[in-house]
């Protein structure tokens, strides 16, 4: 892909993030949805991706967890691309826990645990093909424990994830559920006294 596919490629992605509504590129009109599996497929096959685009697909992970994983994972292995997904993967799955998103977090620690299964034992960057050898020097002393597992070369980390906060949410009655154990609940009613209600208590 050429330097003008390239730049015209970032350009299709950025509206393509917009529709899927990331914040960063909130000011751009988009006009369609894209599925967002292919939406991360497509950019993790640029040679040279924007940077910004790059900071935005842990966030595509993060609130589209539902995705066909199965199919996703398959794809991204047959063009080699397990490497930079399940670096991605990683990054999602840590501002996941950070925020308190427990079943995202889970979900994701399970895929990034096929995609290291699948991992490719060569070095390369995040999209980011052009690095000079200087460049490529500094980072492999100075990128994550996580980007050396993935051998990227990337100083990428949650912390620069801008549109992605890791303060963890307020929890709801819903996601309290979802933690509690029904066993341990029945147990517990099976220990309340049948008494009958006070008067004016009665259902």
């Amino acid at each position: 892909m050429n330097h003008d596919a390239q730049s015209v490629e970032n350009d299709r992605l950025a509206f393509d993030l917009a529709a899927l509504g990331y914040p960063g590129f909130s000011h751009l009109t988009a006009y369609s949805k894209r599925n967002p599996a292919e939406v991360v497929l497509s950019a993790l096959q640029v040679a040279n991706l924007d940077s910004r685009v790059v900071e935005a697909l842990p966030w595509v992970l993060l609130h589209y967890p539902d995705l066909d994983w199965r199919r996703l994972v398959s794809r991204a292995k047959a063009n080699e691309l397990q490497n930079k997904f399940g670096f991605l993967t990683s990054l999602a799955r840590r501002v996941a826990e950070a925020s308190g998103r427990h079943q995202t977090a889970k979900k994701l620690r399970d895929w990034e645990a096929v995609l290291s299964r699948a991992r490719l034992l060569r070095e390369e960057t995040l999209c980011h093909d052009s690095l000079t050898q200087a460049e490529r020097t500094w980072l492999r002393s100075n990128r994550s424990k996580e980007a050396e597992y993935w051998d990227l070369l990337t100083d990428l980390s949650p912390e620069q994830l801008s549109h992605i906060s890791l303060n963890p949410e307020p929890e709801t009655i819903a996601s309290r559920a979802q933690r509690a154990d029904r066993k341990e609940f029945d147990e517990f009613l099976a220990r309340v006294p049948d008494v009958p209600p006070h008067t004016g208590d009665e259902i």
